[in-house]
């Protein structure tokens, strides 16, 4: 798992591997910020980790060889990007094609970048949500597999979608890579194939559904 800041994501994770019936381990959290708090949740939790600052090295392409190194020295069958907050390097993305799952609090494609919940709400939108994909070379573009979509009120700002999406987050990010340990999800050139149908768009759940 791959995380820059306080790890809620992360911390998702890791309280799905607490049950006997998760079909995945966590073996490893690599970060680029010393000082992010998920490392701290990882020590708790005796998962390995490792560091890599970015300041470290001279260029982004020293960098993002050190990256993926690092990653691949966890020997893991699929990458979780929770919450990292550098664009990732086409070697690392090469080494785990079809085998890195990110989340974005966008519907995707609508929103990808920064500042999602404001552009929503600045676009006067009824619905947003989040979104679980597969990830490739283009930012916030690979095949979406799950999104988790909620009505926006009138009383809605971006601090409140923003918690109320990380909720449903937590939620359906998990869920994404159980159906991957368990072999029902994979990416099939750029489509996501769910039980061996192919996904004309996301499996689409309700923030009532996830979080009653």
């Amino acid at each position: 798992m791959l995380a820059s800041g306080s790890g809620s994501n992360f911390q998702a994770f890791i309280d799905e591997t607490a049950s006997a019936a998760c079909p995945y381990i966590i073996t490893g959290l690599v970060s680029d910020k010393p000082d992010a708090f998920a490392l701290e949740r990882a020590r708790k939790h005796a998962i390995p980790t490792t560091v890599v600052p970015f300041t470290d090295y001279r260029n982004r392409s020293d960098f993002d060889a050190a990256l993926a190194d690092a990653v691949t020295a966890f020997d893991a069958d699929l990458v979780i990007l929770a919450g990292f907050m550098r664009i990732i390097g086409g070697e690392l993305i090469n080494r785990y094609r079809g085998r890195m799952l990110n989340i974005h609090p966008a519907l995707l494609p609508k929103y990808k970048g920064l500042h999602t919940h404001q552009r929503c709400l600045d676009n006067g939108d009824i619905h947003h949500g989040t979104t679980v994909h597969f990830v490739t070379a283009e930012l916030d573009d690979g095949p979406s597999i799950v999104q988790a979509a909620l009505m926006v009120t009138v009383d809605d700002t971006a601090s409140t979608l923003n918690a109320r999406v990380q909720a449903m987050e937590h939620q359906i990010f998990p869920m994404a890579a159980r159906w991957f340990a368990e072999g029902r999800i994979e990416m099939q050139g750029e489509q996501a194939v769910l039980d061996g149908i192919p996904l004309a768009s996301p499996v689409v759940l309700r923030e009532e559904e996830l979080l009653e």
